[in-house]
């Protein structure tokens, strides 16, 4: 079946729910026994179903198997986050005396994690440019456990090499962690190019309507998904059987409203590269993107989310621009209905590849509105960024 087909029909079972069409909110914290001899046997159950409230109920299940499915893993873990769905997974997997490779473009909670809490732990971390490749294999140690990568990066949109990493990586006997919430399961296949563990933000295009927190953890194997399940476990991540409802509920839209994303991200970018105040459009799905041909060869296609870098760094007319704008709302997250624009400063948190470029740097993420409505709101701001430039430099004149 296609991808659109199994979003409609997976993690579902109407015969067992008496016809019901989605599965319904199964609440609970203790679970029942018939017998002593089945509950002595509950924690091997964890790993199969549930034991305890902690570890879900059939609604968390329902979730879980329908984002495998999506994933084509073999099993998938809900969490409280998408920050958390990153921190459990390498906690799962890392021990003191460890080293991990990180690419140096990734969200900035991962690298806050990484060089705080990590680090203070013990585990030794590098942060490696993007677009390494194959090349990654000469920051590799004889204690290299994981190598987490983000693609596209975080802000800037680095579409990095994950096939040639994950080989170079496996040939080490390390572990590839991958963070795909830019293009989710239906744009990248992460497990067809070498990855290990792919997480996600649920929080974003998979649940899409920016009213709840989750975060999933889906493994290539039994033994990876075993390991993560004990880590769960351990650290009392759990999530609440009713946002697991609305995230499956979310699914079953989720092909249609990527397809919509794509699209109107993609004429926004094409209009703003046209622009005289932009220097430069970051979209890995444009031809003129250093990505571009990286991105063509492993991504299936695009997602909302994509970077306008500005001619002028004055921030007070950059503030000008984006305060006024009426359908555009100034918000830090991404895949909801809602069109949404924040600042980004991408200098205060490269290590291994320093950000050099002068502009201000937007982040974009195109909803679910006309795209014609999108294009005038921006427009209107353009107005806006050159009348403050503008009085800035009468002012600069008048002054000398």
């Amino acid at each position: 079946m296609k991808p659109e087909t199994r979003l409609a029909h997976s993690g579902r079972d109407p015969e067992r729910n008496f016809g019901i069409v989605n599965p319904p909110i199964y609440r609970a914290s203790t679970i029942l026994y018939p017998t002593t001899a089945d509950f002595d046997r509950r924690h091997e159950r964890k790993y199969i179903d549930f034991h305890y409230g902690i570890d879900g109920t059939p609604t968390t299940l329902a979730l879980a198997e329908a984002l495998a499915e999506l994933s084509g893993g073999y099993r998938s873990l809900v969490t409280s986050s998408g920050l958390s769905a990153i921190t459990q997974a390498l906690l799962a997997f890392l021990r003191q005396g460890d080293h991990i490779l990180v690419a140096d473009t990734v969200y900035e909670p991962t690298r806050r994690f990484c060089t705080g809490v990590l680090s203070r732990f013990g585990v030794d971390v590098t942060f490696y440019e993007p677009y390494a490749g194959e090349a990654i294999g000469a920051l590799m140690r004889a204690n290299t456990r994981l190598v987490y990568a983000e693609s596209p990066g975080s802000q800037t949109f680095e579409v990095q090499d994950v096939p040639a990493i994950a080989h170079a990586a496996h040939g080490r006997g390390a572990l590839v962690m991958f963070d795909n919430t830019w293009a989710t399961p239906l744009n990248f296949r992460a497990f067809d190019h070498g990855v290990d563990v792919e997480i996600q933000a649920a929080t974003k295009y998979l649940a899409g309507h920016s009213d709840l927190l989750m975060g999933v953890i889906t493994t290539r194997t039994e033994a990876l998904f075993r390991t993560v399940k004990a880590g769960l476990g351990d650290l009392g991540d759990c999530v609440s059987p009713d946002l697991c409802y609305l995230t499956l509920r979310g699914l079953r839209t989720l092909a249609v409203r990527l397809r919509q994303h794509e699209r109107s991200a993609l004429e926004l970018a094409r209009w703003l590269a046209g622009r005289p105040e932009v220097a430069r459009v970051l979209h890995p799905g444009l031809p003129e993107d250093p990505s571009h041909q990286l991105w063509r060869r492993d991504f299936l296609g695009a997602s909302s989310l994509f970077g306008v870098l500005l001619r002028t760094d004055s921030n007070a007319a950059v503030a000008a621009m984006l305060d006024g704008l009426r359908i555009f709302k100034i918000g830090a997250s991404f895949g909801g209905f809602e069109s949404l624009i924040i600042p980004a400063h991408p200098a205060d948190n490269r290590t291994a590849r320093s950000w050099r470029e002068t502009g201000v740097l937007l982040r974009l993420h195109a909803g679910l509105e006309a795209v014609e409505d999108l294009i005038a709101d921006l427009e209107a701001g353009f107005r806006r960024l050159n009348a403050a430039l503008g009085r800035a430099a009468d002012k600069q004149q008048v002054g000398s």
